[in-house]
């Protein structure tokens, strides 16, 4: 069994056994704010499969997204009556909110991929990779050569959440 399978099955058995480990993660990450610069992926595994790379660059954020429907202010005026309600679905993911709040935060970056973390009874946690365009070590690499030109990805639905979100994947 290769290391990368050994630790993608560690870091399962944690998520599943529940952990002291895992909850005091959880317990430390529900204080911080909602996207928090980390300077090393929690899942290394996973990172590496969707393209992370431990060089200049490339930056990991843990985003917090609360769980549930969406709720949105109460209409103080006229409105149809169909569109009443205080809660309504998104028609997106929270993987796919957490990097358009990733990417806002980070303005200069762009949104490489992203997954799932971790969660408890208000919030999901997802790691979202990130990569500087301007900079020369991406600039240089193969990998990122063709994302270069893409500005604006979350939001476009141009990462792994968001072609599914749009039914391509």
């Amino acid at each position: 069994m290769g290391f990368y399978k050994l630790v993608k099955k560690t870091f399962e058995a944690e998520r599943k056994q529940r952990s002291p480990l895992y909850k005091a993660r959880l317990i430390k990450w529900r204080k911080t704010g909602t996207v928090e610069r980390v300077e090393r992926p929690t899942n290394i595994a996973r990172a590496r499969e969707l393209g992370y790379k431990a060089k200049q660059g490339v930056v990991v954020a843990r985003v917090k997204v609360g769980r549930g429907r969406r709720k949105r202010p109460k209409p103080d005026l006229g409105r149809k009556p169909s569109k009443s309600g205080r809660f309504f679905s998104p028609g997106k993911s929270l993987q796919r909110i957490a990097e358009e709040k990733a990417s806002t935060k980070f303005p200069n970056l762009e949104v490489l991929n992203s997954y799932w973390v971790g969660e408890d009874g208000n919030f999901k946690y997802f790691e979202v990779l990130l990569f500087d365009t301007s900079h020369p070590a991406i600039k240089n690499d193969r990998s990122f050569s063709s994302l270069i030109g893409q500005r604006g990805r979350a939001y476009r639905g141009l990462t792994s959440a968001g072609k599914k979100g749009r039914a391509y994947v």
